[in-house]
C-alpha cells in the first residue's frame, strides 16, 4: 500500500455504511431530519448502535455523509463542467451560475445542510465543502473586483446562504422569493 492511499474499507464495513446511508436517507425523506433518531436509523439499517455511532458520530455526521456525494458532484461541475458553472465563462457569469447551483443544492437538502452546519459552534466553517465554495467564490471575486480583499468578501457573500438563514427566509417568504432575494444580494 502506498503512503498516500487512504486505508481500504473492509467489505462488511462498506456494506454497513451503504445500509446506514440508505436507511437514513429513506427515514429522513419520510419523517424529516428532526423526526428521526440515531436509534431508528440503526434499527432500519439492521446494524448495531455502536456501529452507527463509531462510523458517523452523531446525526450531523450522518448528514455530512449523506451530503458528500451531492457536494462532490457540484464541486466537479465547478472544476470541469460546462460553462457558465465550469471553466470558460466570464467570472461574473460563473459567480451567478455558482449561486444558482448552490441554491438548488441547498434548497433540495435544506434540513440536512442545516443540521451539518449547526451541529456545533462554527461547524459550517469546518466542513470541507464550505472551504471549497469559499475559495471558489474568492477566485471569482478577484477576477470581477480587482483589488478587493477577496477572502473576507467571499465569506460575506456566502453568509446569507447559510442553511439556518435560508430556512428562516423560506419559512417566511417561500422558496421563490427567498431564492430571488439571495441571488440579488449575492450578485450585487
Amino acid at each position: 500500500m502506498l503512503l498516500d492511499e487512504p486505508p481500504r474499507e473492509r467489505a462488511d464495513a462498506a456494506r454497513n455504511r451503504l445500509k446506514v446511508l440508505a436507511a437514513a436517507a429513506r427515514l429522513f425523506r419520510e419523517k424529516g431530519v428532526d423526526g428521526v433518531s440515531m436509534d431508528a436509523v440503526a434499527a432500519e439499517a439492521k446494524v448495531g448502535k455502536g456501529t452507527l455511532f463509531r462510523r458517523f458520530g452523531d446525526k450531523s455526521g450522518l448528514a455530512v455523509a449523506l451530503l458528500d456525494e451531492r457536494e462532490r458532484e457540484l464541486q466537479e461541475a465547478v472544476l470541469t463542467g460546462p460553462p457558465p458553472l465550469g471553466p470558460g465563462a466570464p467570472a461574473a457569469d460563473r459567480l451567478g451560475a455558482f449561486v444558482d447551483a448552490y441554491l438548488d443544492h441547498l434548497l433540495d437538502h435544506l434540513d440536512l445542510v442545516r443540521m451539518s452546519e449547526t451541529a456545533s459552534p462554527g461547524a459550517r466553517y469546518r466542513i470541507g465543502s464550505y472551504r471549497f465554495w469559499c475559495r471558489h467564490v474568492a477566485i471569482l471575486l478577484t477576477e470581477t473586483r480587482p483589488g478587493c480583499d477577496a477572502g473576507p468578501l467571499a465569506h460575506a457573500l456566502l453568509a446569507p446562504l447559510a442553511a439556518e438563514h435560508v430556512t428562516a427566509l423560506t419559512g417566511e417568504y417561500g422558496r421563490a422569493r427567498a431564492r430571488q432575494a439571495l441571488r440579488t444580494l449575492a450578485l450585487s
